[in-house]
């Protein structure tokens, strides 16, 4: 559904991204992951159609995206700016649905259900503020779901929540993504998240931006966030990504390991 070719971006003369090309499948949860300035949120901004890339293009179901397309909702890692705090909760979820021309009521009934999916079923009438940051990001979360976009893109959307909290909204994704089917690309600096979460992970390089690796999730369902980190692939996948952010290779690091056994002396007593 979804389809990047030979995308590229520069701000001024300096190169950001260079010769992206991905395909994501409908129905597919992507994490991407990279090491800090290799383009994540660039990528994604191009995607969700905020910024013109310098060259190349994105194709949404057959479409070339040009502007912000109707089929498609962003939750950002800053819940506290995204949300409007004059507005009741509910009616932060029902904001986006005056663009689909749905009648107030029919808005209600959609943000209701949207709160209820997240769990928020008793927080319609309150405003963002009386909420804690987790409530707050399900909010954003609620809203981008009531909107029923064909692609959902997560921009370290879990990144301003303690460990626990982040835990249940990765959770809430893949329940969510499990009940409604829809496509999800997910940003995350988090090398075990963009695992646990994802059908596939795509590891970004920097200088410029490029896409080093993509590495497919097997990992049996339901997950669960004890027994699926505790499984020997997790642990595999886990250490594959984060050897490929550090921008290692294969071979440097055996001959990394090779020369620290080779240096080991034995003290005798």
């Amino acid at each position: 559904m979804l389809e990047i070719s030979a995308l590229h971006h520069s701000y001024g003369d300096h190169e950001v991204l260079h010769d992206m090309n991905l395909t994501v499948a409908e129905g597919e949860l992507v994490s991407i992951v990279g090491p800090s300035g290799c383009g994540k949120s660039t990528l994604l901004r191009c995607i969700a159609g905020l910024m013109r890339p310098t060259g190349g293009k994105v194709v949404l179901n057959d479409t070339v995206i040009d502007g912000v397309p109707d089929n498609l909702a962003v939750v950002f890692q800053d819940y506290s700016r995204s949300l409007l705090p004059w507005l009741t909760v509910r009616d932060n979820v029902a904001l986006p649905l005056r663009r689909r021309g749905m009648a107030k009521k029919e808005r209600r009934a959609a943000a209701e259900e949207a709160l209820k999916s997240v769990d928020l079923s008793d927080a319609g009438t309150k405003y963002p503020w009386q909420l804690s940051g987790g409530m707050q990001q399900r909010v954003s979360i609620a809203r981008a779901l009531a909107y029923r976009p064909a692609l959902m893109l997560m921009d370290e959307p879990f990144g301003s929540v303690d460990a626990q909290t982040r835990e249940d909204l990765e959770d809430l994704v893949l329940n969510v993504r499990g009940t409604d089917g829809m496509t999800i690309l997910l940003v995350t600096h988090d090398i075990d998240e963009s695992v646990y979460v994802g059908d596939r992970v795509v590891v970004l390089g920097r200088n410029p931006g490029r896409i080093r690796a993509e590495l497919p999730v097997e990992l049996p369902g339901p997950r669960d966030q004890i027994t699926t980190r505790a499984e020997p692939e997790f642990v595999r996948l886990r250490a594959e990504v984060g050897r490929l952010v550090r921008g290692h290779t294969k071979g440097s690091e055996d001959s990394a390991a090779q020369q620290a056994e080779d240096s080991k002396v034995d003290v005798k007593p």
